[in-house]
């Protein structure tokens, strides 16, 4: 095992009004939904706010999905929103903490559907869209060609 997965990771789907969280074990093996944290109006706030969580958790590793071009991959507008954000968020890190990219595409498709499946609607439904779709970011990161274990 290398240091990659020497703790817990977190994995992150910043978006607009909210970003969801979720986590890893140490060993880099399930990801699952954690919390939901709303936006504040201050993205150094919000930053401040998600560096004391991965404190918290003793979080290695951060995963942040980017939302690249369903068509083509290219970095369009929204993607390059969340790198500008990542680039501010680096200088919030916990020293040593690793920072990763991760293809988002899809992600939210993919937490409504499960939502749709357990039967979940309404306020909770909004709330853990968010968790789920950072999970699915973290688990895919996981499950890649980064991860010794596979």
């Amino acid at each position: 095992m290398t240091d990659r997965f020497a703790g817990r990771g977190i994995g992150l789907d910043l978006g607009s009004k909210r970003i969801g969280v979720a986590l890893c074990d140490s060993n880099g093996t399930l990801a699952t939904p954690y919390e939901t944290v709303q936006r504040s109006g201050s993205v150094d706030t919000d930053h401040r706010r998600l560096a004391r969580l991965i404190e918290e958790v003793d979080a290695a590793f951060v995963v942040v999905g980017v939302p690249y071009s369903l068509r083509d991959g290219a970095v369009a507008s929204a993607a390059h929103d969340v790198l500008d954000e990542v680039d501010k968020f680096r200088g919030h890190l916990p020293e040593g903490c690793l920072l990763h990219l991760q293809d988002e595409r899809l992600t939210s498709v993919t937490a409504e559907q499960r939502l749709t499946e357990m039967g979940i609607r309404g306020r909770r439904r909004r709330q853990l869209v968010d968790q789920i779709a950072a999970a699915v970011i973290l688990q895919t990161w996981l499950d890649g060609d980064h991860n010794p274990d596979r």
